[in-house]
């Protein structure tokens, strides 16, 4: 039998979803989430070890990589996110681990050591990944674009139930985003047989590269119903996200960074890398809409 697969931040979005992606093709699972909740324990009642710690502690992170060969790190948007990074890859390399998948963001493909962007997360993206090709690690690089969760459903939920408006800050740039569930598919099969993958760097696109006319054109198609597009001027947009206290004032800029590449069509991106380590194409808008639709048509 082999030894566990360490996933860590087990309960986000990536995290739980190629936990449960792992679990079926009955891997063994070791989830890492830094304190139990609902998806933990949904994910101990699915046969995977729960392990409760914090990336940025060496100790807990030893507990957490001993008698795993295969890891995936993932963090969420975090000032502290190269620390975790370097820790990882420290205990990583101590434990001889076969493995260590690495998810990115593919804003880095247009980065170097003299080309930046004014998001402080991408910069860190960057920064780790410089150091997990320094550490001699048999590392994997994901680099997903723009999530659909994100934009699409944590920051429009609330202007398409009310208004049945899309209000982002987009212009007419071009945007392919990925659902979470896809990403977690392809790391999935990168874990399940990682022996191809070590070295690799990937890159992962959603369905289609849309303005974001199109993408509200596939919302009201499956939602029933007229969806339109509000562009939004940035500043402002930016304030009201930033006076909400929905994000820290580290995940506002970076949200508001991408949204500025957006604009200038920096994520006009298409791949075929989910296909083609998933076997399955990526959702299109249209199908991530219609799963979630109960969300979007809550309290309408």
């Amino acid at each position: 039998m082999t030894n566990r697969i360490l996933v860590t931040g087990a309960a986000g979005a990536v995290g739980y979803a190629l936990c449960n992606a792992l679990l079926e093709r009955g891997l063994r699972v070791r989830a890492l989430v830094r304190a139990t909740n609902q998806r933990s324990e949904e994910l101990a009642a699915r046969g995977a070890e729960i392990a409760v710690g914090d990336l940025l502690d060496l100790a807990a992170v030893h507990r957490a990589v001993e008698g795993c060969d295969r890891i995936y790190f993932g963090m969420s948007v975090s000032p502290s996110y190269l620390e975790a990074a370097v820790n990882m890859a420290a205990v990583a390399k101590h434990h001889k681990v076969e493995a260590f998948v690495n998810i990115s963001q593919m804003t880095v493909s247009q980065m170097s050591i003299t080309s930046t962007t004014d998001s402080p997360q991408q910069k860190l993206h960057w920064l780790a990944e410089q150091a997990l090709n320094w550490s001699g690690l048999p590392i994997v690089h994901i680099r997903p674009t723009a999530f659909l969760d994100t934009f699409f459903l944590r920051l429009s939920v609330q202007s398409i139930r009310q208004h049945q408006q899309i209000r982002l800050p987009f212009g007419n740039g071009k945007i392919s985003p990925i659902a979470s569930e896809d990403v977690a598919r392809v790391i999935a099969a990168v874990l399940q047989e990682p022996s191809d993958h070590i070295g690799k760097v990937y890159e992962l696109t959603g369905a289609r590269s849309q303005d974001l006319s199109d993408i509200a054109g596939e919302f009201s198609k499956a939602l029933g119903q007229t969806i339109s597009y509000v562009d939004v001027p940035w500043e402002p947009w930016r304030k009201a996200l930033g006076d909400s206290g929905m994000l820290t004032p580290h995940v506002l800029a970076h949200l508001a960074t991408m949204a500025l590449l957006i604009q200038q069509n920096r994520y006009d991106r298409m791949t075929t890398d989910v296909e083609l380590l998933s076997k399955r194409p990526p959702l299109t808008v249209f199908e991530f809409v219609q799963q979630h639709a109960q969300t979007y048509l809550a309290n309408a």
